[in-house]
């Protein structure tokens, strides 16, 4: 099976490769009715006074703003890079990971981004010396043209979500997650095309329950359990530049079926409210698809059990500061 050719002595060879690139991000522990109180969304969790709390791993401090600089450094420090170096496909994130990678590796990088990419991430990737295609509407759209440049230039493609070194390298954020945190219950993570749950979840391997979050608007893995396999979903949200690629990947995919529990879905409205809540009450600033694991606990999408010890993957902040209002 592939969950277990993903194996957790994979994800720590992998760590040990990349440690010296990435940061070893932080996590804290916070009361969830502080968030409850300045979300913005009156009595959306019902939490009140001194109740659950939950660990949040700080991705967005890591590399490039994202937990994405795991992945691209795996694949750049794990292939051979050929002279004509490498290329990807983004809606932001990834694309500025690989820049930023590229640049620290010097190596040639041409990154595609879709219009719906966040003038932020845009920006960045242009300041990290990449060549910079802005094309279609949505990452399929640039996802098709990076394969074009593929078949063209012989530069190595770095997937986003379906490549087994990127699974691999955001894995890496489940094996300091273990470390920092102690022992969990249940861990909730961010969804778009599944790289980063499909890594944390093969680390874990049915040790810790995983449950997805995904915008509704974007329900990706939701589209592929229903369907039984990766299928076109839906692809608009206020999370659309991160967490909307169409469909998960095709090496994902089992992956969630064998170690991901379940995923839910939160709305706009409560995911802008839960980047609020996390600005106002911890001063973290998060992009809105980081956003969507406390969307989900304030809004009770997804609802913990008492003494249930949970954690959320704060997975990037690569935004304008004017986003935070």
């Amino acid at each position: 099976m592939l969950a277990d050719v993903i194996s957790r002595d994979d994800i720590r060879g992998t760590y040990e490769t990349i440690r010296p690139y990435i940061r070893r991000t932080p996590v804290i522990q916070v009361d969830l009715s502080e968030l409850d109180e300045v979300s913005g969304a009156s009595g959306v969790s019902g939490v009140s006074g001194s109740g659950p709390a939950a660990t949040l791993k700080l991705e967005q401090l890591q590399c490039a703003g994202s937990f994405k600089a795991r992945g691209a450094f795996a694949n750049l420090l794990l292939r051979d890079v050929p002279a004509a170096g490498v290329v990807a496909a983004s809606g932001g994130n990834h694309g500025v990971a690989v820049a930023y990678a590229a640049h620290r590796r010097g190596v040639p990088a041409k990154i595609f981004v879709p219009t719906v990419s966040a003038p932020a991430k845009v920006e960045r990737i242009r300041a990290l010396g990449a060549d910079l295609v802005v094309t279609g509407e949505r990452y399929a759209d640039a996802l098709a043209a990076a394969q074009a440049w593929v078949a063209s230039s012989g530069a190595m493609s770095v997937h986003a979500f379906d490549q087994r070194e990127t699974l691999l390298g955001q894995g890496t954020v489940a094996l300091e997650l273990a470390g920092q945190a102690g022992d969990l219950d249940t861990v909730l993570v961010p969804v778009g095309g599944g790289g980063l749950i499909a890594g944390i979840a093969s680390y874990f391997a049915g040790t810790v329950r995983v449950i997805g979050v995904e915008p509704d608007g974007a329900p990706t893995l939701s589209y592929a359990r229903a369907q039984g396999g990766p299928a076109d979903a839906p692809a608009g949200s206020v999370a659309a530049d991160a967490l909307a690629p169409r469909r998960v990947g095709d090496l994902v995919f089992p992956i969630t079926q064998s170690y991901v529990e379940d995923v839910v879905l939160v709305d706009d409205t409560s995911i802008l409210a839960a980047q609020q809540a996390l600005w106002r009450a911890l001063r973290i600033a998060a992009e809105p698809a980081a956003s969507v694991g406390i969307a989900a606990l304030l809004a009770g999408a997804y609802k913990p059990a008492p003494g249930e010890r949970v954690a959320v993957v704060i997975s990037g902040a690569n935004m304008t500061p004017s986003q935070l209002g």
